[in-house]
């Protein structure tokens, strides 16, 4: 009876302190490796960590490379002043 007290008040506890987390990539990844751990070296849980943290840095590196750079990119014209005029050039031979 001690033992199934300590282990409810620890999973009660566990589940009000995870909060929301970002798991971007880590459920696909917990999947893949978890099987692929317990068919593959009869250790699932291993996999399904590993898989996790691959996962995550996959979606972490695809995040990066999404970055918008057009908002740091300000049109023609909107800095100081009126912006440098260049002369119109003609190319007729």
């Amino acid at each position: 009876m001690r033992i199934l007290a300590t282990a409810l008040a620890l999973t009660v506890m566990t589940g009000l302190g995870a909060g929301a987390a970002e798991a971007k990539g880590c459920i696909k990844g917990a999947i893949i490796g978890g099987v692929a751990g317990h068919y593959l070296a009869e250790r699932g849980v291993v996999g399904a960590v590993a898989g996790c943290l691959a996962g995550r840095a996959l979606a972490n590196r695809r995040a990066r490379r999404e970055v918008d750079y057009g908002s740091r990119v300000q049109p023609r014209g909107a800095g100081y002043g009126d912006g440098p005029t260049y002369p119109s050039r003609n190319y007729r031979y």
